[in-house]
């Protein structure tokens, strides 16, 4: 009886101890983190993922598809961002990294440089202002739904932090339209808009107003 109680004693310590551990690490990622930091999800290799990287990458070491903008509200942490799945919408961090890992994608900050900083309770203010929109799956700017950059860039417009530029759907390996995008538009009975104002995360994580952080672990 006493070595069976010896034993529950030692179990419930050590599940004490492995809690405590876990949400040091917790604790950890959101310490390290600032309101305002961007939170760029690598891109696949295939897809929807694949095509947008395909048209869009400018750095051979960067190389993403999906963005969205860290607030923090004392220990806890949120995502805004605008995702297929969703929306425009506010999500734990918790919860945003999960689904990332999920998808066998990864997470890395970057953080507006100093002197951009003042920018950020504003964007803030506007991108909370913009929750609950749909997601605009056509990638062509409208007032009513956004994609992922497009969130970001207007969420930071007053400040003029990013800037639209003429989208491009080329395969810069074939001098021609991305068979994916080509694909794409015709089934909404849409022509490629090709010229037409907007942004890309990559394009965002491109900007030398923002600096490279770390990746999330």
């Amino acid at each position: 009886m006493r070595h069976n109680l010896k034993n529950n004693y030692l179990f419930k310590i050590l599940a004490v101890f492995v809690l405590m551990l876990l949400s040091a690490c917790k604790n950890s990622v959101v310490s390290d983190l600032k309101k305002g930091d961007l939170l760029f999800v690598t891109a696949k290799e295939t897809g929807l993922s694949g095509a947008i990287n395909n048209v869009t990458q400018k750095q051979k070491s960067a190389s993403f598809d999906h963005i969205g903008i860290l607030e923090k509200k004392g220990n806890e942490a949120f995502v805004l961002h605008a995702a297929p799945k969703g929306g425009s919408q506010k999500q734990s961090l918790k919860d945003f990294l999960k689904d990332q890992a999920n998808d066998g994608q990864r997470v890395v900050v970057y953080r507006l440089k100093t002197e951009y900083q003042n920018t950020i309770p504003a964007a803030i203010q506007k991108a909370e202002g913009m929750l609950g929109k749909p997601y605009n799956f056509n990638y062509i700017l409208d007032e009513n739904s956004y994609y992922c950059s497009d969130f970001i860039e207007r969420a930071f417009r007053k400040d003029h932090i990013f800037k639209l530029e003429p989208m491009t759907f080329i395969d810069p390996k074939t001098g021609k339209t991305n068979e994916f995008w080509e694909q794409f538009y015709q089934k909404k009975n849409l022509k490629v808009p090709e010229g037409e104002l907007g942004c890309n995360p990559n394009g965002l994580a491109a900007s030398d107003k923002l600096e490279r952080i770390k990746e999330l672990k």
